[in-house]
C-alpha cells in the first residue's frame, strides 16, 4: 500500500515549501498572479516645503467643505424648526381658546 491511506488528499499540502538561503538568487515563477508577485522596497522621501504646502492646502479645503456642509444643514433646518415652534404656539393658543 502507499502513503495515501494514512493521509487523505484534503490534508496533504499542495506543495512543499521552498527554503531559499540568504543571498541566493530567487527562482523564477511559473505563473503570474497577485500572490506570486515579487515584492520591491518602496522608498518615500521626506516632503519638502512645497509638499507640505500642498498637504496643508488639501486639509484646509477638506475642512472648509465639511464646514460648508454643516452650515448648509443648519440653514436648511432653521426654518423647519421655526415652523414647528410656530405651529406649537398657534395650536397652544387655539386649544386654550376652545376650552373656555
Amino acid at each position: 500500500m502507499s502513503d495515501q491511506g494514512s493521509n487523505p488528499p484534503s490534508n496533504r499540502p499542495r506543495a512543499e515549501p521552498e527554503i531559499i538561503p540568504p543571498g541566493a538568487p530567487l527562482p523564477p515563477h511559473d505563473r503570474d498572479g497577485p500572490f506570486n508577485a515579487r515584492f520591491q522596497r518602496i522608498y518615500i522621501a521626506r516632503p519638502g516645503p512645497f509638499g507640505l504646502l500642498l498637504v496643508a492646502l488639501a486639509a484646509i479645503i477638506i475642512v472648509a467643505v465639511i464646514l460648508l456642509l454643516v452650515v448648509g444643514a443648519v440653514l436648511i433646518w432653521l426654518p423647519v424648526v421655526g415652523l414647528m415652534i410656530a405651529i406649537g404656539i398657534v395650536t397652544g393658543l387655539v386649544r386654550s381658546r376652545w376650552r373656555c
